[in-house]
């Protein structure tokens, strides 16, 4: 494993984990061109219910990703099957789950955001319509997982891509052709969502490594198997509600400064996300070869993996440093024409200069840990850095305003990295010291 090869796996890992940011990012900046802030706002927080329902699951994707890796490297054709069956019935469970509730989950999160009539409105119209891709979404974080995996880069990649291609196609057309408004905007990723389900259903068929046979019900439901992947999913899941915490504690503190400030902060966060998806491709990367290296025993993969990930972190932190840098005011343009929202977005951008090296470590390193399906420390690491945010956020940002609710956000994503880099001699002690590397 050298440079090239590492890239190899990382570049094409990176272009599809773009993609999913590309989806809430696209749904901005379409109605970003549209004449009011409440507009923007109204799909900010549409977007926030979503990315809270979905991120909450988001294990589906990265549990999923790591057990097929490591039956990929064990070349066990059976646990790859069970690595895509026994997820994808959890998936579709939550996802019905989801839209029975969707009237108390529509009504808490309103409560809780207390966005204001407007931004409410529109909000309501965009929920009410994507609610019913839940399952189809939550499905395709199994179908991508189960992809990279398996290191079948390319067809995930060509998968994301059409999903998202068509999603913009559909958004412009609906919203700056056939008015529809924030409605249009929904209902293009409501359809991109259900189309990229069936075209990823058919690529798992396609692509598989060896020949399709169905578990039967007592493997998929094996008690010490079902028991290990609840076990990481678990941790996994209590790290995401770290994340949302802080989320959503930074969208409802954004939005008791006005509508605008909702409208800027909601523009950044946007490409806050892209900077951190182009860090999750080298994750997914890193994830993909240490379950690989766990899979084949194969102990010098685990630990030039590890240096990697470490060097591309800090190179791919300069590199999304000084393009924002040099590109800031366009990049934002891109999201909207309003000049209010494009001065406040220019007046707390700075922030996102320093965003990459705050959090390279944290989101790369996190793929290592993955991989070797280690959640524990993750878990704690978020635990930790949430706890930071909270406390900094509550004292700052009665003087700091804007500013400080960024500086605890920038704080926070330091903590995150610093806390999980402090877990690594561990896993090391733990990998390399062992006689035969096993899935724990």
């Amino acid at each position: 494993m050298n440079h090239r090869a590492y890239l190899t796996l990382a570049i094409p890992l990176t272009i599809s984990t773009m993609t999913t940011p590309l989806l809430g990012a696209v749904d901005t900046a379409v109605v970003g061109k549209l004449p009011a802030p409440a507009y923007i706002g109204g799909v900010a927080v549409g977007t926030l219910i979503f990315n809270t329902l979905y991120w909450l699951f988001g294990f589906l994707r990265v549990s999923t990703s790591a057990f097929a890796a490591q039956a990929n490297g064990a070349s066990d054709p059976d646990k790859g099957v069970l690595a895509l069956c026994r997820p994808f019935l959890l998936a579709v469970t939550v996802g019905v789950i989801f839209i029975l509730l969707q009237w108390p989950i529509e009504h808490a999160a309103l409560l809780v955001i207390s966005p204001d009539a407007d931004v409410s409105r529109f909000a309501v119209e965009y929920f009410r319509i994507r609610i019913w891709g839940a399952p189809f979404t939550l499905m395709n974080y199994v179908i991508l997982g189960w992809l990279m995996g398996m290191a079948k880069i390319k067809q995930a990649l060509c998968l994301q891509i059409l999903t998202n291609v068509l999603n913009m196609l559909l958004a412009i057309l609906f919203v700056h052709v056939f008015s529809f408004g924030v409605q249009g905007v929904a209902t293009a990723t409501l359809i991109a969502e259900v189309s990229a389900f069936v075209l990823g259903v058919f690529i798992v068929w396609k692509a598989s490594p060896f020949e399709w046979k169905f578990p039967s019900v007592q493997s998929l439901l094996d008690t010490h198997s079902m028991k290990k992947m609840f076990n990481v999913n678990k941790d996994l899941f209590i790290r995401t509600i770290c994340l949302l915490i802080v989320i959503n504690m930074f969208t409802a503190k954004g939005a008791s400064f006005g509508t605008e400030f909702l409208a800027a902060n909601a523009v950044l966060f946007q490409i806050h996300y892209i900077m951190a998806y182009l860090f999750d491709g080298f994750a997914n990367a890193s994830s993909i070869l240490v379950g690989k290296s766990i899979g084949s025993n194969d102990k010098e993969l685990y630990k030039k993996t590890l240096t990697l990930s470490r060097q591309w972190s800090l190179i791919t932190a300069f590199i999304i440093s000084s393009l924002y840098t040099i590109f800031q005011e366009p990049i934002i343009r891109l999201f909207t024409n309003l000049p209010n929202v494009i001065e406040i977005s220019l007046q707390y951008g700075s922030w996102l200069v320093v965003y990459p090296f705050a959090a390279c470590f944290g989101l790369v390193i996190y793929g290592v840990f993955t991989g070797a399906t280690e959640i524990a420390p993750v878990r704690n690491s978020m635990i930790y850095a949430t706890i930071l945010f909270v406390v900094i956020q509550l004292m700052i940002t009665p003087t700091w305003h804007n500013h400080g609710l960024w500086l605890a956000f920038v704080i926070y994503t330091i903590g995150r990295s610093v806390f999980l880099v402090m877990y690594t001699p561990r896993l090391n002690k733990k990998i390399l010291h062992s006689k035969e590397l096993t899935i724990s």
